[in-house]
């Protein structure tokens, strides 16, 4: 027999001492024996144990060597596979996405913005951008007549000449502060915001020079700088460069001006909009400027024409034909700038209405240019009407506005033969005078304007007498006369410089035609240039030229002004337009910015009927 752990059950023989101890011990051997046996079958019926694998210590953790292992192999492929990736997308070629292509308007756009920098009279900053024109007529205002001698360096040429108009530069500052206002966002989109301003402020920093804009009694203001009288030596007998002009440029100041006050007014009110965000104290500034000058033009004892005071030998160039226009614009633009009633009162008064010739009549009626702002003012007024009514007691004379709106809109078309029209298709708003682009060119911002004042109210048409047009009638006549003027006309020529591949070479313009060799070329040495039958040695880019005769006819001669010279008015025009049809974004006009001054409340109700008497 065998025990429990496999021995034998067998005991040699013992002496009988031996035996009785041997007695003794087997019982305590049993007793452990069993107790071992217990512990011994316990450890066999345990499940079977793995041995221990080898651990790794990480620190914070302790993990199996194996699958540390796999970690790192898992980590290094990974990071091999993203290497190659980077590798392989630096190294190989591939596809550039860049933006969506300008559309043709706001390519001319950015052009047309290069003139102004071209025609800037002072001391040019290092990133005026014109390599050919420099620091100019710095000593302006120390020759002045009619006022103490001051300094009124700065501001823009007026054309091709080296003279400096109030009037008509005042008139390009309001247009160019009115396309910024309502079309920010594009500015924006075509990179040329911040150029715009600029721009702008060039020109209100100058206008500030020509008047104690702190006075609320103001008595001169310098209207220009430089003489056209053709007598003497001087801005139009002389063919310079302005960096060489040798001459003396007289400064005239005036002691009355509606016309000139009113547009001063209309450009420094407009421009405080512009800077209302940005520059708050420079827009203040200006606002300041702009009630006084305004109180100005006001008086009544100063209501002579501005140029019935300057040399007979000067009124001829921007000889206004009246003022009452102005106070008008100048009376709108204040009250989107201020927020004061009064000048709404002022500009919806029946009888002010009536003697600008709101309700229509004469040749000149709807033509939007530097003399008549009435066009402007209507669409301006029109625009408070159809977006944030104001109510009685002004909704009568704002609806009558609105109303000469729509006569002036549908005489621009075609379909109603009020102006003649080339066979080309331009239409001849000036009745056949010379400088027909500029006048077109305010049409079309007009137009287009208009046009999306009516989208944003939610109006789809306007009429027409017993006609209904739609509202894209509007925005297709802007981009038919914008057309014409970028190429799409008889000559296939872009009447703006160095836009497309055909545009006049012989600018009628004193810098551009002059080379800058280090030669100075006195006042009739430079003639040589101005009969010179060659182009131009610099290319004033973004200049828009008087244009074409009423045949489609353009004569590219320097010495042919009425067709051949550029204006910032002309130009300031052409640029509103374009940044009106320009598709550079989807969006139309800011609808809300020119009206942050004026106070949100809703329509005043007319007063109650009077009571009854029988």
């Amino acid at each position: 027999m065998y025990n429990t752990w496999g021995g034998p059950l067998d005991v040699a023989a013992m002496d009988s001492g031996a035996e009785d101890n041997q007695s003794r011990n087997l019982d305590f051997d049993r007793a452990s024996v069993r107790s071992l046996e217990e512990t011994q079958q316990s450890w066999l019926l345990e499940p079977a144990r793995n041995k221990a694998k080898p651990q790794v210590d990480l620190g914070c953790m302790t993990c199996s060597r194996k699958f540390f292992f796999i970690f790192l192999c898992v980590l290094f492929g990974a990071s091999a596979t993203v290497g190659l990736a980077i590798l392989i997308w630096k190294v190989a070629p591939r596809k550039h996405h860049s933006p969506q292509p300008l559309d043709n308007y706001t390519i001319a756009l950015q052009k047309s913005l290069l003139f102004f920098d071209a025609q800037k009279s002072g001391v040019l900053p290092s990133s005026n951008n014109i390599s050919w024109r420099g620091t100019s007529a710095v000593r302006d205002g120390s020759d002045a007549i009619g006022a103490p001698p001051t300094s009124l360096s700065g501001g823009f040429y007026d054309a091709g000449d080296n003279i400096k108009f109030g009037f008509p530069g005042a008139y390009a500052m309001t247009l160019l502060s009115w396309s910024v206002i309502e079309y920010a966002e594009k500015y924006q989109a075509a990179g040329e915001y911040e150029h715009m301003k600029e721009i702008i402020k060039w020109g209100t920093d100058y206008m500030m020079k020509t008047f104690n804009i702190s006075s609320t009694n103001i008595q001169t203001v310098f209207a220009q700088v430089g003489a056209g009288n053709e007598s003497i030596a001087n801005d139009h007998s002389c063919w310079e460069r302005p960096e060489d002009m040798d001459y003396a440029r007289p400064a005239y100041a005036v002691s009355s001006g509606p016309d000139l006050g009113g547009e001063m007014a209309a450009a420094l009110a407009a421009a405080s909009i512009v800077f209302r965000a940005d520059l708050p104290a420079y827009s203040s500034k200006l606002l300041m400027a702009a009630r006084n000058i305004f109180t100005f033009a006001r008086d009544g004892g100063k209501r002579n024409r501005f140029v019935t005071q300057l040399p007979p030998g000067e009124q001829v160039f921007y000889n206004s034909t009246g003022f009452w226009d102005e106070y008008i614009w100048g009376g709108a633009w204040l009250y989107y700038a201020t927020g004061n009633s009064s000048y709404l009162s002022l500009v919806t008064n029946p009888i002010l209405a009536a003697h600008a010739g709101a309700k229509g009549g004469g040749p000149w009626y709807g033509i939007f240019s530097w003399d008549n702002k009435l066009a402007g003012a209507q669409l301006l007024l029109t625009r408070l009407h159809v977006l944030q009514s104001p109510g009685y007691p002004y909704e009568a004379q704002l609806q009558q506005y609105w109303n000469e709106t729509n006569t002036v809109m549908c005489s621009y078309l075609p379909n109603f033969k009020r102006f003649n029209r080339t066979k080309g298709g331009l239409v001849e708003l000036n009745h056949g005078g010379g400088q027909p682009l500029q006048y077109v060119a305010s049409a079309a911002f007009l137009s287009a304007l208009y046009a999306d004042y009516l989208r944003v109210a939610s109006v789809p048409s306007y009429n027409c007498g017993p006609y209904t047009f739609p509202v894209e009638t509007l925005r297709n006549f802007s981009r038919t006369q914008l057309d014409y003027i970028l190429g799409k006309n008889p000559l296939n020529m872009s009447y703006v410089v160095g836009y497309g591949d055909k545009y006049p070479k012989q600018v009628h313009h004193r810098a551009a035609s002059i080379p800058k060799n280090g030669v100075r070329y006195g006042c009739q040495q430079g003639r040589q240039w101005l009969y010179k039958n060659a182009p131009n040695p610099h290319v004033i880019v973004g200049a828009m030229v008087g244009g074409p005769n009423a045949r489609d006819e353009y004569r590219d001669y320097r010495d042919s002004y009425g067709q051949a010279e550029p204006t910032v008015a002309g130009n300031a025009a052409l640029t509103a337009a374009l940044i009106a049809v320009s598709t550079v974004t989807s969006t139309g006009i800011d609808a809300n910015t020119i009206f942050g001054a004026i106070p949100l409340s809703g329509p005043t109700p007319p007063p109650p009927p009077a009571p009854y008497v029988p």
